[in-house]
């Protein structure tokens, strides 16, 4: 059922996550305690560009009906990040070239594992 309720499951996933990694690569450019340099979520400038990548490529999968690429590209990022952050050495560099601190290494790992349930469960 290529068009059915499963089908939409993937592109709404992927449009819904697009819109919030846009918003959250826009966020990372404005100080605030949430995301950011100083934020409770670290991000630099370098995560926040590569958010909104991510966020217009998850908003046209969602629109053009590709959002099981998408689901399955960010969920193998997702939790790729999220092991490498686990890693001391590993997560030394994450630190200093995109700031990314062990609270977004658990939301990368939280959204990735999310992301690939969406892609083997829902109908492609």
């Amino acid at each position: 059922m290529k068009g059915g309720l499963m089908a939409n499951t993937q592109k709404v996933f992927a449009l819904v996550l697009g819109i919030v990694l846009a918003l959250l690569g826009i966020l990372g450019f404005i100080s605030n305690g949430l995301i950011g340099d100083t934020g409770y979520f670290g991000t630099n400038w370098a995560q926040d560009i590569l958010h909104l990548i991510a966020g217009a490529f998850g908003i046209y999968a969602g629109t053009s009906g590709k959002g099981y690429g998408y689901n399955a590209t960010i969920g193998w990022i997702g939790i790729i990040l999220g092991i490498l952050g686990f890693i001391p050495s590993i997560n030394d560099l994450l630190l200093q070239f995109l700031n990314i601190n062990t609270e977004i290494t658990v939301l990368h790992l939280a959204v990735g594992i999310i992301a690939l349930i969406v892609y083997y469960s829902a109908s492609k």
